[in-house]
């Protein structure tokens, strides 16, 4: 077999039984918990700027958010999310680190200098030009605490078709490329995992959030898969 086809092979393999396609469409068409808030989807992308677990840290924070700001009407666009004081009380006791305080409200400063007056379309146009390979240069990228993990995250969270460069992710790549007796993967930093990402997602047919999904699923315990899913109200093959 070719590179490709063993590549395609490889990906097949360890994709058995994972519901990429519903996983993938869970962000795309925003049916995840925090639907297609984009307060809400900023407040996640900020949680998971310190590296924490989605349920022991990102979930409760952002929920801790909403009940603050969003649910009490104290905010209700990026404008006045951005105008917080970073000492508010509320705003440390949901989010709790500065670094978090710092990239929530200023992701949402660079969203309300937006043309549009919505601010999910704002979010969106921002997550579907962004430029990954040059995120430094970016107006959210260049956000101190913000790294490429962090732009990834977010334009997933926005819908775009884009892998998050993780160790789950990594693995997944490191895994193939060692199926293969030679390939481009090459995982040495987060730029060339993303690059690995898309050509595997080029020669297999995946789409390049599909194996990024793959990769979480691949890493995640059984029992929080379902646990995630409860608090998305999504539906998984559970038995797998």
């Amino acid at each position: 077999m070719s590179v490709d086809e063993t590549a395609r092979a490889a990906l097949e393999s360890r994709a058995d039984g994972v519901p990429a396609a519903e996983l993938t469409a869970q962000f795309r068409e925003f049916r995840r918990w925090t639907g297609s808030n984009p307060l809400l989807l900023v407040a996640e992308a900020a949680a998971a700027a310190t590296g924490q677990g989605f349920l022991d840290g990102i979930k409760p924070a952002v929920k801790r958010f909403r009940d603050a700001f969003v649910a009490t009407g104290r905010i209700a666009s990026f404008s006045d999310l951005a105008a917080l004081e970073r000492e508010d009380d509320d705003l440390v006791a949901a989010l709790g680190a500065r670094r978090k305080r710092d990239v929530c409200c200023e992701i949402a400063a660079v969203l309300a200098d937006s043309p549009t007056d919505d601010d999910l379309e704002a979010l969106v146009d921002w997550a579907e030009t962004a430029d990954h390979y040059r995120h430094e240069s970016d107006p959210i990228g260049s956000i101190a605490g913000v790294g490429l993990g962090t732009v990834q995250y977010l334009r997933q969270l926005a819908g775009v078709d884009t892998p998050r460069p993780d160790p789950p992710l990594e693995n997944l790549l490191s895994a193939i490329d060692d199926d293969l007796e030679r390939s481009p993967i090459d995982t040495a930093t987060p730029q060339r995992t993303i690059a690995s990402c898309e050509w595997l997602a080029v020669v297999s047919g995946y789409r390049r959030l599909e194996i990024d999904r793959i990769a979480w699923w691949r890493a995640t315990e059984p029992a929080d898969r379902e646990r995630i899913a409860d608090v998305h109200g999504a539906r998984v093959d559970r038995d797998r």
